[in-house]
């Protein structure tokens, strides 16, 4: 074999050129005489070949120059071409807010809550991606192209972002094939994340007929027996899941959660560590740290509660427990730390009883009323707001699709979210009724909302815009004391025109009726906080406090306690907090609320069956 190189003569089975390693090339065509390679004092020199070798890289890294180039050119085109429309956005938005067609919070709101539908579609289109070949080659019935079909229905459906009309056709398919069990247990796992405990149990039931190994049926199945008061029997249902496969996160992590709920605390600590062992999740942590304050192992608490707040930042349960066992170990300035921290990603949430006060419900008999199925629905709602919110919020919606614009049912509904954390909801069904022009007993109430909504969200310069838009739209003294208190909270917050802010606080309380005159003392309280007024702070936060306790105005009476010193008060204000579930104030019952809710949020937000990873962004 001739070298095309140097032109030595090599084997035939040689790859390399024995002379200069160049790479041997067989070449096709007619027979050529070649002369035979020069004798060894004429062979190619090493710097030659090392100029041959520099020259080819010379010509690798001119192309890689050139497509790098290329590739910013085109970089720098699509840059200035997202400029030019989002330009032209912004330009159309301030066009429209001008002629009053609406407004950048409440576009912006509705903007993110649409993103939070589509990947919430997303992720719900790839588990079914995930799963199609499993389901399809699981088909045992009869109408095999139908099923095909209608899985193909489906797909296109989640691709369309409507994964409403794509559980339809799923469950379509799934009665032509009962005994498929993937199927069936993509459809309860469906059901779990949307709350419909009822129905993810009777399909999981059938997953676990069919199979009972599988072991994303058995961890689901665990968890949904000890909510319906079968402990035993989820126990044993998750020990199953151990058998199973032991080296999986969640199993053990369920089993501690449930455990920590029934007291066994020794046991919890020991599968929440093994399953550390395998994850370290943040969630896990917490549960661990939790455990170990109940205990009464501070230095172990803290320990997992500060790992716990690394890997999530934005647990304001974790710092705010931090925060406490900061305080009992004597450290007041960095406990009062964690808990302002807490208090920045959590400013305000009121809870729904503590919302009607506030809304004058329990006088409000000029109030429209839903009728027939639809104030059914509602009564069913309000029920149980305080201990099932993810079942009020069905009942709730059940309501307005009988009745979508009634008052009676958007503003506790509106509460409801506000309670939960949905703060987007909140000012949606609150914009929703302003925008009809309502008598003022309702504008009144849905300004409330969306002013604690928005303060809920850290929007303190939007709250005092819409307090004051309020303000000059009310005549009440009800809807103007609470027009005022906001408007203080709001300043109060900002730090801004603290001077003000205390006028406004003074308005409200001038104002206020009896019922809600614990708001405008806490806001007043507040006030007198940031102005560094701490004994005044604490005579205000503990008048509203004594006319109700609300987890924010605890916190805010135990950091003027630590201000002035009154540590032992302080503890009990936070502790008071503690018992009634921290800063979640839609949780109650403390320890077991806590891990069981941790429980639910690791399945809900894994977004997929258990023992597999959610993706991250």
């Amino acid at each position: 074999m001739i070298c095309q190189v140097c032109g030595l003569k090599n084997p035939e089975d040689s790859e390399l050129c024995e002379r200069c390693q160049s790479r041997l090339l067989v070449v096709s065509g007619p027979p050529v005489n070649f002369e035979e390679a020069p004798p060894p004092n004429n062979e190619i020199s090493l710097d030659e070949n090392l100029l041959e070798r520099v020259s080819f890289l010379e010509e690798v890294v001119k192309r890689t120059a050139e497509t790098l180039k290329s590739v910013l050119e085109t970089q720098n085109r699509q840059e200035k071409n997202e400029f030019v429309i989002h330009t032209g956005f912004l330009s159309l938005k301030d066009l429209l807010e001008k002629k009053g067609t609406f407004l950048e919070d409440e576009l912006f709101d509705l903007w993110e809550g649409r993103i939070d539908q589509h990947m919430a579609a997303l992720e719900k289109r790839e588990r079914f991606l995930e799963r199609r070949e499993r389901i399809q080659a699981g088909f045992s019935g009869e109408r095999i192209e139908r099923f095909r079909a209608l899985l193909s229905e489906a797909e296109f459906s989640f691709y369309a972002l409507d994964p409403g009309k794509a559980i339809r056709v799923l469950e379509e398919a799934w009665r032509l094939d009962r005994a498929n069990l993937e199927l069936a247990f993509f459809l309860a796992e469906t059901s779990f994340n949307e709350g419909q405990t009822e129905r993810a149990q009777g399909l999981l039931k059938q997953v676990l007929a069919g199979d009972p190994h599988h072991f994303e049926a058995l961890v689901y199945m665990g968890v949904l027996e000890h909510d319906r008061g079968h402990t035993s029997r989820g126990i044993e249902l998750l020990q199953t899941a151990v058998g199973v496969k032991p080296g999986e996160f969640l199993p053990y992590f369920a089993l501690g959660a449930i455990q920590a709920a029934i007291g066994e605390l020794t046991r919890a600590e020991a599968n929440l560590k093994k399953a550390l062992e395998i994850e370290p999740n943040p969630r896990a942590f917490a549960l661990v740290g939790t455990i170990a304050f109940e205990r009464g192992r501070l230095s172990d608490a803290i320990e997992a509660l500060q790992e716990a707040i690394r890997l999530s930042p934005d647990d304001e349960d974790a710092i705010f427990l931090l925060g406490i066992a900061y305080l009992e170990r004597g450290w007041t300035n960095k406990a009062a730390e964690r808990f302002r921290a807490a208090l920045e990603l959590r400013p305000n949430r009121i809870d729904f009883k503590a919302g009607l006060k506030l809304l004058g419900r329990s006088g409000a008999v000029n109030w429209p009323k839903a009728s027939g199925d639809a104030a059914r629905w509602a009564r069913k709602a309000e029920e149980a707001a305080a201990s099932d919110p993810e079942r009020s919020f069905r009942f709730f919606r059940r309501a307005l699709d009988l009745e979508p614009d009634n008052p009676a049912l958007l503003l506790p509904y509106a509460l409801l979210c506000s309670s939960a954390g949905r703060t987007a909801e909140t000012v949606s069904a609150t914009r929703h009724i302003l925008s009809r022009k309502p008598p003022e007993r309702i504008a009144s109430a849905a300004y409330a909302l969306l002013l604690e909504a928005l303060r809920a969200e850290g929007k303190f310069r939007e709250g005092h815009r819409v307090a004051e838009e309020m303000l000059a739209s009310v005549r009440t003294k009800h809807a103007r004391a609470i027009g005022y208190c906001e408007k203080a909270a709001a300043l109060a917050e900002m730090g801004e025109d603290l001077d003000e802010a205390l006028a406004s606080a003074d308005s409200s309380l001038r104002l206020a009726p009896a019922a809600i005159r614990q708001f405008s003392l806490a806001a007043k309280g507040w006030v007198h906080y940031k102005r560094k007024e701490f004994e005044n702070a604490v005579e205000c936060l503990r008048g509203a406090v004594e006319a109700g306790e609300n987890s924010p105005d605890l916190v805010h009476l135990g950091l003027a306690y630590l201000a002035v010193g009154e540590v032992g008060l302080a503890r009990e204000s936070f502790e008071k907090v503690r018992r009634k579930g921290g800063l979640r104030v839609e949780m109650k019952g403390g320890l077991e609320t806590r891990v069981l809710v941790q429980l639910r949020r690791s399945l809900e937000e894994a977004g997929r069956p258990p023992g597999h990873s959610r993706p991250k962004s």
